[in-house]
């Protein structure tokens, strides 16, 4: 019921913002059984976009994985409550890959961001190897998954444009892949799957303009590369 709730938020402060999200990929999320969702992690409202589109194209709910750390908010701790989130203990994540797995195996479709923090290039970080480890014991596929648009609206370390911008958000959904190989080479597949797509819904979404801060090094823009970003993370910056 908060599931629905919140997605009927999101869906009206999209419509104030004028945001058009435009879905590429219908039919590729199973409909029914469980499934690894590994999404490229731009912004911090980029799950809403996936959320939004999970629930409305797919009909299908996403158990997402989010740091335990966000409960010491009381709001944030009842919704991520209602929304069913499995946080993640960074400093012990050996329970939360359980209770994914458990979930998996029940039929549920998790959500994880296999880089494992936002990407400051909007390139693909180098990839933990927890979902190809997830999909491998609970016998489930991984579906890659793309949302591009969403670091022009809250991005990290960036201006925040809430307001009424009108910015186009793209959600892609790839081809499932199965689980099989070990964790390194499932995680090398979903790397190359991701940056694939990712490839794909920037030629599609329309200009990059060059100079702009929401756009990768290698289209024009100003983002850090990807070894510049990986070094401010380093940082802690």
């Amino acid at each position: 019921m908060i599931y629905g709730l919140l997605v009927l938020v999101f869906r009206m402060l999209n419509a104030v913002g004028g945001h058009r999200t435009t879905r590429v990929g219908s039919g590729r999320l199973p409909a029914a059984g469980g499934a690894v969702l590994a999404i490229n992690h731009t912004s911090y409202v980029d799950f809403t976009y996936l959320g939004i589109s999970a629930r409305s194209v797919d009909r299908r709910l996403i158990r997402f994985m989010g740091k335990a750390e966000l409960r010491r908010n009381l709001v944030v701790r009842w919704l991520m409550w209602g929304c069913r989130v499995i946080p993640v203990d960074r400093s012990a994540g050996h329970g939360a890959y359980v209770a994914a797995v458990d979930e998996l195996r029940a039929g549920e479709v998790v959500g994880i961001y296999p880089e494992a923090t936002i990407s400051r290039s909007y390139e693909i970080k180098q990839l933990k190897t927890g979902a190809a480890r997830m999909a491998l014991e609970a016998g489930v596929p991984i579906v890659p998954c793309i949302v591009w648009g969403s670091q022009r609206i809250f991005p990290k370390g960036g201006a925040r444009h809430l307001g009424r911008t009108r910015t186009p958000v793209m959600v892609s959904v790839g081809d499932p892949l199965p689980p099989v190989g070990t964790p390194d080479e499932l995680t090398a597949t979903l790397h190359a799957s991701m940056t694939s797509l990712l490839h794909a819904v920037q030629d599609a979404y329309g200009p990059h303009p060059g100079g702009e801060p929401w756009v990768p090094a290698r289209l024009g823009g100003s983002a850090p590369t990807l070894a510049e970003a990986d070094a401010l993370d380093a940082t802690g910056r």
